[in-house]
């Protein structure tokens, strides 16, 4: 089986930084995309930042230059290096990889349990 294990939330004040990390493990063969995604109280799931097999990046308009992903290939952990935090990026933080754990398999979404990063002076 495939899992996903998230690190690195907590509470830190207006302008300061956490890094999330998220290793996944278990019978992979391929990962194609690792990203992260974000759900505050009261709103929809949204994508924050995602990178891909091919070394390209994506992110939200609202972490642009504020936030980076990166990954460890050999280690198929990817992180989010969070700086200047903002309130409004309180939110449950997900990891996800778009994975396959058979060359028999199209790949598929997998997702991790959640951090919480709580930004708050």
């Amino acid at each position: 089986q495939v899992q996903l294990v998230e690190s690195g939330g907590g509470l830190v004040q207006p302008g300061g930084s956490l890094r999330l990390s998220c290793a996944a493990s278990g019978t992979i063969f391929s990962i194609d995309a690792m990203g992260w995604y974000r759900q505050a109280p009261g709103k929809q799931r949204e994508l924050v930042a995602v990178a891909t097999s091919g070394g390209s990046t994506n992110y939200a308009d609202s972490v642009k230059g504020r936030f980076t992903i990166s990954r460890d290939y050999a280690k198929n952990t990817v992180y989010l290096q969070m700086n200047s935090l903002k309130p409004e990026d309180t939110a449950v933080y997900y990891c996800n990889a778009d994975l396959s754990s058979s060359f028999r398999y199209a790949a598929r979404a997998y997702w991790g349990q959640g951090t919480q990063v709580t930004v708050s002076s």
